[in-house]
């Protein structure tokens, strides 16, 4: 059994969901493996994210060290957020994940646009 982040873990997998469940985190992840984004991007490219819940779900992904916020001293200020090393590593698994869900949707599913 271990302890990460104050809750107690007996799987790995389990940590992984953790971190990565619920409607939004895994999305903002992958999105900001692919580029640095700014917060009214991240909203427009993940559909139906209130802001607070985005505002929420970035700085838990911060504070536990998979994202980045870097501040622009200018006026406006400018906030952008971008992927640290430490999250490239779930990019990856989101990488995967992608790779899994758009085999399903092109050998099984239909296309409808």
């Amino acid at each position: 059994m271990y302890r990460w982040n104050n809750k107690e873990y007996k799987c790995p997998i389990e940590t992984t969901i953790d971190v990565l469940g619920g409607k939004w985190r895994s999305l903002i992840v992958w999105h900001l493996n692919k580029e640095v984004l700014r917060f009214s991007e991240v909203q427009k490219i993940v559909p139906g994210i209130s802001k607070k819940v985005l505002s929420e779900h970035l700085k838990e992904l911060e504070k536990n060290g998979f994202i980045e916020r870097k501040v622009y001293p200018e006026v406006p200020p400018r906030v952008e957020y971008k992927i640290t090393p430490k999250g490239r590593g779930l990019g990856e698994i989101l990488d995967l994940m992608e790779k899994w869900g758009r085999n399903i949707l092109e050998t099984e599913g239909e296309k409808i646009d």
